[in-house]
């Protein structure tokens, strides 16, 4: 699985690089047919509020594409709220696959 992180207006340290691809690549659990994620981290300085952390990721599994976004105080928070929003979309999907067969 081909994982892309792009951080924009900013540069993510090493850290939170490792830490959001430790995340997401615990997403293959649920799937074995993800063939690439992109990550997009957005720092908007235009909100006066300490959720101006926002995460975007989307997956491209065979035939679709699942995408969620998400802001809190800081990127693990939201990488957090996003991966488990996924997780939920990809298992209702493989239900619903299961179903259709």
């Amino acid at each position: 699985m081909n994982i892309r992180i792009q951080s924009i207006h900013f540069d993510a340290d090493k850290k939170l690089i490792d830490f959001i691809s430790q995340k997401v690549s615990k997403l293959e659990h649920f799937s074995d047919k993800i063939i690439d994620m992109s990550i997009y981290l957005k720092l908007n300085n235009h909100h006066h509020t300490k959720s101006n952390k926002h995460v975007e990721v989307k997956i491209n599994i065979h035939h679709t594409t699942l995408f969620k976004e998400a802001e809190s105080s800081s990127f693990e928070a939201a990488t957090e709220l996003v991966i488990e929003a996924l997780k939920i979309q990809i298992i209702k999907r493989k239900e619903m696959l299961l179903q259709k067969s």
